[in-house]
């Protein structure tokens, strides 16, 4: 926090805590003007304590407080108002390419001749390198050293990178590969729920908030910290200084009342409260929690919940603070000033919660008694499709012979594999993960599956053969509490080894399965399963061999681990057969919740987390011996790299943006269904290496088997614009019955991938648009399913509807997202995609306008089509006409400048 605003309100008050004063900027004050805020839902007391911090009568004004207090639960806002969060939070796929376009904007202010020394972040910024350690090695003692070993051999040059932006840039802070989930490292660590700052020689105590380079920041909601998941391009802006424009969300109240019953765990409540949230519909909402389950429900489960927002489809799912949450602050060693500070700062500002709190008033109140929660699975395509543990088997059969598209004579077929002594078939399981910040943070669920390994091992029993095993703690915290239980051994027994300290399987890091797997999968059309703890299980994510993939809680992943197969009950039929030859069913190696409790009790510490946190930026050996370039105001480009280029945002920068004008005669370059994700468009996992990336990758010296992923390749525009629709199991329906990102050419029908097709209208000078049908962009904040979209010469996206982040990033991007009108979609169209399109009324954009699309057939005919143009808000406006929010930011800095 650089500047405070002039508090026209007169909000200013000091609270003293421990001899030590902090100025803030009161909210019951603020009432006395604005009117009554006592039942606002507190994550708009957050928003509004925003307001009264930077009131300034000019991005932030009284009204703009007045409209929050005035909040109406009935009907959305029009209202936007503007957020600055205290702090951003980026991962290393989304991270370097912001440190990428950070260096890239170095370089345009030198072209605008300005200082580059003003591109720096304006707040804290914290990178968490997550997402690049892959499972190539598992199920042996020495997989962690080795998968670390190969992460630094394909990802040092991206590392070297990001040292080199620790360096160059003011407020970046890395935390070193191997430490832990950044959600994870998040939540143990770096939040402070009551964040303070010297400003002009003065202490101020303000609510922690945040946004993130990725989907999941939500997690941190569960500490009561308001942060979600933004682009990189908006997350740049913000650490650039920027207020983000947002339109005053609704607010969702959600009832929790009772406790979980025996045998259900955290895995089980959210994937419930996934599936009812995405049946209510709340996108671009907040979701806020309250009942008397509050009072016990601990904060492992509500980050659970609060992690999983995206899924549910919330910007944010948010809980108060309350004295569970200060125990949890004390439980995992932060400082008992800023714990007592956060107390008293809360109370003052009536955002604590207690049993005899009021509860808020809310746009619209969903209730879940826990006691009815039972245990659950989600899949085999989608989070919110949950299914109930004893219905799986049933399920899976339907699922097979539709959705998965196997025929019914295929259905049961299983095969011998080569060099085995088993035979595989459909529905077996090839991967069980516990992975994933979701279920990886929560000690319950850990020490469960860690019981469930104790209990198997005792009685005999192992994975099947053909199952890959893995375990990706989310800190090494999690590492000390199961060695301490002695769980650690257990879990190694069965394979669960631990592989590395990140995202691995969830994000698509689960590394080859054995080749006669793949072999037997791929020869014999057999739908492979996987059994994963994690939040996301889209098509092609996890694995290319793996076409069904299911999330579960961590002991669910071991029971399925042993039972092999989904084509079994695992409720009613053995997991396996004892080591004195009886049958071993699931509720005979499942714990009860007295031994889960007893072991967190006696395993986990206060120490630990200290220990653990104390020397956080230090990072293993392979870190400390990286090779860093210092001393640069600007990044040295090397144009041999593959990993990390120059982008071409700001080669032929101006002063002043060139007008904009409609999009006329544009070609269509993908006809596309529901719910493609941002999997879909900017997948993160494996190159082929017949593809435009890998066709790239080979031209310039790499070898196949260290193409790495499109993930680790984020800060290479060449590669991530080649791999824009790339996914292998994106369908685009100009190409019926064919799979890949495929496209065709017009007039001339030729047929070629996406990327080529692209860049052939680009020599002709013809502009592209995309049509898409329901939720288009669900998924991850990728930034690069906007950036990519650009650079393949998409000038708009035409779709049903739009996920919140994506439509964001479209904006940010200069690519126009529009919306069909209600009982419009391609289908009634009945679009071929041979067709031109003209786009009118785009040269005066105003926020949420009318414009008129015109499509011109094959045949000459015309037809005139009305559509919502999502560019938002007025500040949407200005990225539009600048070409996109980082020029719009840069030309403001040269000028301030």
């Amino acid at each position: 926090m650089k500047t405070v605003g002039h508090d026209s309100l007169k909000t200013g008050r000091t609270l003293t805590v421990d001899g030590k004063a902090y100025h803030y900027f009161s909210i019951p004050e603020a009432a006395k003007t604005i009117g009554d805020v006592s039942r606002l839902p507190v994550s708009l007391k957050v928003l509004l304590e925003n307001i009264l911090r930077f009131e300034d009568g000019r991005s932030y004004n009284v009204d703009d407080a007045k409209a929050i207090a005035g909040w109406l639960p009935k009907g959305s806002s029009t209202k936007e108002v503007p957020f600055k969060p205290s702090r951003i939070l980026m991962q290393d796929f989304t991270g370097v390419p912001a440190v990428v376009d950070l260096a890239a904007m170095r370089d345009g202010i030198v072209k605008l001749k300005g200082d580059p020394q003003k591109v720096n972040p304006l707040v804290p910024v914290n990178l968490v390198i997550d997402h690049s350690v892959m499972v190539d090695v598992y199920g042996s003692q020495d997989a962690l050293q080795k998968n670390i070993t190969l992460e630094f051999e394909r990802n040092g040059e991206r590392y070297a990178f990001l040292r080199w932006g620790q360096e160059a840039f003011e407020n970046f802070s890395v935390v070193p590969p191997d430490t832990g989930i950044c959600h994870q490292v998040n939540l143990e660590y770096i939040a402070q729920v009551a964040w303070t700052a010297n400003v002009g020689g003065k202490d101020y105590v303000y609510p922690d908030s945040l946004y993130g380079t990725d989907s999941h920041t939500t997690m941190i909601n569960g500490l009561g910290v308001l942060g979600w998941g933004v682009g990189g391009i908006e997350a740049e802006a913000a650490m650039l200084g920027q207020p983000i424009a947002m339109l005053i969300p609704d607010v969702i109240g959600f009832k929790l009342t009772g406790k979980l019953p025996e045998g259900a765990t955290a895995t089980d409540l959210v994937l419930t409260v996934t599936q009812m949230l995405r049946k209510k519909g709340v996108v671009g909402k907040f979701v806020e929690f309250f009942g008397p389950a509050l009072d016990h429900l601990p904060v492992a489960d509500r980050a659970t919940i609060a992690n999983m927002a995206p899924e549910y489809g919330a910007t944010c799912g948010f809980f108060p603070v309350d004295a569970l949450t200060l125990d949890f602050l004390r439980e995992t060693g932060r400082d008992e000033h800023r714990i007592k500070l956060t107390e008293e700062y809360l109370r003052a500002q009536e955002m604590f919660r207690t049993a005899e709190t009021p509860e808020p008033v809310f746009t619209d109140v969903l209730e879940l008694d826990l006691s009815t929660v039972v245990p659950s699975i989600s899949g085999p395509k989608r989070p919110q499709d949950r299914v109930v543990l004893t219905e799986a088997k049933t399920a899976f059969e339907k699922e097979l012979t539709s959705s998965l598209g196997v025929p019914a004579n295929d259905a049961n077929k299983r095969v011998p594999v080569a060099g085995t002594n088993y035979e595989i078939g459909q529905g077996d399981i090839v991967i069980a993960a516990i992975t994933s910040c979701t279920n990886t943070s929560n000690p319950a669920v850990l020490i469960a599956a860690g019981l469930v390994a104790r209990k198997a091992r005792a009685l005999g029993l192992k994975p099947k053969p053909w199952v890959k095993t893995s375990l990706a703690p989310g800190s090494q915290v999690v590492t000390d509490y199961l060695d301490r239980s002695k769980l650690s051994e257990d879990l190694d027994a069965l394979g669960f080894n631990t592989v590395g300290y990140g995202c691995t399987t969830c994000i698509g890091n689960s590394g080859p399965l054995p080749p006669h797997i793949v072999d037997a999968i791929e020869n014999n059309n057999l739908v492979a399963v996987s059994v994963l703890s994690g939040n996301r299980n889209f098509e092609g994510r996890i694995s290319p061999n793996v076409r069904a993939n299911y999330l579960a809680s961590p002991p669910l992943v071991v029971a399925y681990s042993i039972l092999g197969t989904m084509r079994k009950d695992i409720t009613t039929e053995p997991l396996g057969t004892s080591k004195d030859g009886k049958p071993v069913y699931l509720k005979d190696v499942w714990p009860s919740n007295k031994e889960i409790a007893d072991l967190i009790g006696s395993s986990i510490n206060r120490e630990e987390f200290i220990k653990r946190y104390k020397h956080v930026s230090k990072g293993t050996k392979e870190w400390q011996d990286l090779k860093v370039a210092t001393g640069s105001e600007t990044y040295a480009w090397d144009a041999k790299s593959t990993y990390v280029q120059d982008p071409p945002y700001f080669k032929d920068i101006t002063p002043e943006p060139k007008p904009r004008g409609g999009i006329e005669n544009a070609r269509i370059l993908a006809l596309l269904g529901d719910n493609i994700t941002t999997d879909h468009i900017s997948p993160a996992g494996a190159i082929k290496k017949d593809s435009p990336a890998g066709r790239y990758l080979i031209e310039h010296g790499v070898e196949p088997r260290d193409f790495n992923s499109y993930g680790s390749r984020r800060g290479n525009d060449r590669v991530m614009v080649r791999g824009t629709f790339a996914n292998i199991r994106i369908k685009n329906e100009m190409l019926p019955g064919t799979e890949g990102g495929l496209s065709k050419h017009y007039p001339d029908g030729k047929e070629g991938f996406i990327y080529d097709v692209a860049m052939e209208y680009k020599k002709e000078g013809v502009p592209l648009v995309v049509f898409g049908g329901k939720e288009y962009g669900m998924g991850s904040s990728r930034d690069w399913a906007a950036k990519g979209t650009l650079l393949l010469g998409i000038k708009a996206v035409i779709a049903e509807s739009f996920e919140r982040i994506h439509r964001s990033n479209l904006v940010g991007m200069g690519v126009l997202p529009l919306l069909f009108k209600e009982g419009t979609t391609r289908k009634t169209l009945d679009l071929k995609g041979d067709e031109t399109i003209t786009i009118t009324g785009l040269e005066k954009i105003t926020p949420r306008m009318d414009v008129t699309m015109t499509i011109t057939r094959a045949d000459g005919s015309k037809q005139d089509v009305p559509l919502l143009c999502r560019v938002d808000t007025l500040d949407e406006v200005e990225y539009y006409r600048h070409g996109g929010i980082l020029q719009y930011v840069l030309r403001g800095m040269t000028k301030a400048a």
